[in-house]
Protein backbone atom coordinates (compact mmCIF):
# COMPACT_ATOMS: atom_id res chain seq x y z
CA UNK A 1 0.00 0.00 0.00
CA UNK A 2 1.51 3.08 -1.13
CA UNK A 3 2.31 6.09 1.72
CA UNK A 4 0.25 8.94 2.32
CA UNK A 5 1.13 12.29 1.10
CA UNK A 6 -0.35 15.03 3.37
CA UNK A 7 -0.23 18.73 1.71
CA UNK A 8 2.46 20.81 2.34
CA UNK A 9 0.47 24.16 2.76
CA UNK A 10 -1.43 22.27 5.46
CA UNK A 11 1.66 21.49 7.52
CA UNK A 12 2.65 24.65 7.68
CA UNK A 13 -0.84 26.43 8.81
CA UNK A 14 -1.49 24.18 11.45
CA UNK A 15 0.15 21.87 14.11
CA UNK A 16 -1.33 19.87 16.96
CA UNK A 17 -1.77 20.50 20.37
CA UNK A 18 -0.78 17.79 23.23
CA UNK A 19 -4.49 17.49 23.70
CA UNK A 20 -4.86 16.44 20.19
CA UNK A 21 -6.90 19.36 18.98
CA UNK A 22 -5.60 21.54 16.07
CA UNK A 23 -4.22 25.01 16.37
CA UNK A 24 -4.21 27.31 13.46
CA UNK A 25 -3.47 31.29 12.88
CA UNK A 26 -6.10 34.24 12.64
CA UNK A 27 -6.83 35.59 9.22
CA UNK A 28 -6.56 38.88 7.86
CA UNK A 29 -3.53 40.13 9.55
CA UNK A 30 -1.26 40.08 6.32
CA UNK A 31 -1.85 43.72 4.44
CA UNK A 32 -3.96 46.95 4.45
CA UNK A 33 -3.15 47.09 8.56
CA UNK A 34 -3.39 51.30 8.43
CA UNK A 35 -7.30 51.17 8.56
CA UNK A 36 -7.84 48.72 11.69
CA UNK A 37 -7.30 49.24 15.01
CA UNK A 38 -4.51 48.34 16.86
CA UNK A 39 -6.85 46.40 19.48
CA UNK A 40 -7.93 44.02 16.50
CA UNK A 41 -4.76 43.92 14.73
CA UNK A 42 -3.40 42.53 18.98
CA UNK A 43 -6.30 40.20 18.91
CA UNK A 44 -5.25 38.94 15.39
CA UNK A 45 -1.52 37.89 16.40
CA UNK A 46 -3.02 35.27 18.96
CA UNK A 47 -3.80 31.65 17.68
CA UNK A 48 -6.76 29.98 18.16
CA UNK A 49 -8.12 26.60 17.62
CA UNK A 50 -9.83 24.85 14.93
CA UNK A 51 -13.55 24.20 15.03
CA UNK A 52 -14.56 20.99 16.11
CA UNK A 53 -16.58 20.24 13.03
CA UNK A 54 -13.40 20.90 11.18
CA UNK A 55 -10.85 18.75 13.04
CA UNK A 56 -11.47 15.66 11.77
CA UNK A 57 -10.75 16.78 8.26
CA UNK A 58 -7.80 18.62 8.70
CA UNK A 59 -6.48 16.11 10.41
CA UNK A 60 -6.47 13.81 7.82
CA UNK A 61 -4.77 16.27 5.45
CA UNK A 62 -1.60 17.32 7.80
Amino acid sequence: MPKFKGKSGAKKRFTLTASGKVKRGKAYRSHILTKKTTKRKRGLRQSTLVDAVDQKRIKAII
